[in-house]
């Protein structure tokens, strides 16, 4: 564990909670709700929040698979999409619409948004916050739903469940001739790096940093510090006065991000499926490198994007396949901890 934050580092800390929490409130003036399917959620629902913008293609799966699991509602900010994802969520039975054209990158990549939303809607609740190309899997969910691994996070006391945002890619290059679209598509996604990852706790937040997978090995080999950050904390029992800092990579209060350390932790743990390379990823490429909205730094992340733009064959002998959770666990990559699941 770090040193013990000084009394200054500790003020900080509050500060900034307090600035995240009042630009999430000043946020909501970007937000205008479209829809309101289904109508509010219930006592003991499970609540799910993301930000949108271009994912017609995964839209439909996410949706399935996080019903399947057990979210009730889910609360959706498209940003400005142009390919009728906004108009498909509109459309469904559980899903809370807004819309805005404000920017992503100074909305602090959307999540002063979702912080609001959480604040407003989430208090009191289990609150799943995700990507539209983030697919949550943990230990039993062939035959567990979410009510059953909240109830056994509420019965060992844990606010949050810690997850690795775990990279899918393809044998072969990332956009084939011809292009598979839809499931088939996403079923090419079935490898993944189990072996290289590497875990930091940061001051004075005590916020993991989890380096490594593919784009480490592929993309940020000369540079490993700007490799993603692959930590996140998904599922929290949301409470007011919470804040998510970066992306879902650490959160306010600092006890939230004390949660989990990353592979090889033996507590009870998720990952996050990554559907990031998808043959479309070429074309997104260009569009993300000219809207420079995705990083704080645009300008030092070209190289990536350049590199991912050439349509690259990511696999390599050390690859693993996955086969369901058991498949993620064997691998070090998530933990079932002693939980043997439902019953």
């Amino acid at each position: 564990m770090p040193d013990r934050p000084t009394l200054r580092q500790r003020l900080r800390v509050q500060w900034l909670r307090a600035r995240l929490l009042a630009r999430a409130l000043r946020s909501r003036r970007d937000l205008r709700l479209v829809s309101a399917r289904g109508g509010r959620a219930g006592r003991g629902d499970i609540l799910a929040f993301a930000v949108v913008r271009n994912e017609s293609e995964r839209l439909a799966h996410w949706l399935d698979h996080h019903r399947r699991l057990g979210v009730a509602r889910f609360h959706v900010v498209d940003n400005g999409s142009d390919d009728g994802s906004a108009e498909f969520l509109a459309a469904q039975p559980d899903v809370w619409l807004w819309t805005t054209q404000a920017s992503y990158r100074e909305s602090r990549f959307g999540r002063d948004w979702t912080n609001w939303l959480l604040t407003r809607y989430g208090a009191g609740r289990w609150c799943l916050t995700l990507d539209a190309d983030e697919l949550l899997s943990f230990p039993h969910d062939d035959r567990a739903g979410l009510h059953d691994l909240v109830a056994e996070l509420d019965r060992r006391r844990v606010p949050a469940l810690g997850a690795l945002m775990l990279d899918l890619y393809p044998r072969g290059p990332l956009c084939p001739d011809p292009r598979p679209r839809g499931e088939q598509a996403l079923r090419r996604l079935e490898w993944f790096d189990a072996g290289n990852y590497r875990c930091r706790i940061m001051a004075p937040m005590r916020n993991r940093w989890v380096q490594g997978g593919v784009r480490d090995r592929v993309f940020f080999a000369d540079r490993p510090r700007r490799a993603p950050t692959l930590n996140k904390l998904p599922l929290v029992r949301w409470r007011r006065g919470f804040a998510y800092v970066n992306s879902t990579h650490s959160a306010l209060p600092s006890r939230l991000n004390d949660a989990w350390d990353g592979p090889g932790d033996t507590r009870l743990s998720g990952a996050l499926l990554h559907t990031k390379f998808l043959p479309t990823i070429i074309e997104k490429s260009r569009s993300e490198r000219r809207r420079e909205q995705h990083f704080s730094d645009p300008a030092a992340y070209r190289h990536y994007y350049d590199a991912v733009i050439a349509n690259p064959d990511l696999w390599h002998e050390g690859a693993r396949r996955l086969a369901g959770w058991e498949s993620l666990v064997a691998a070090g990559i998530m933990s079932a901890g002693d939980w043997r699941g439902p019953g």
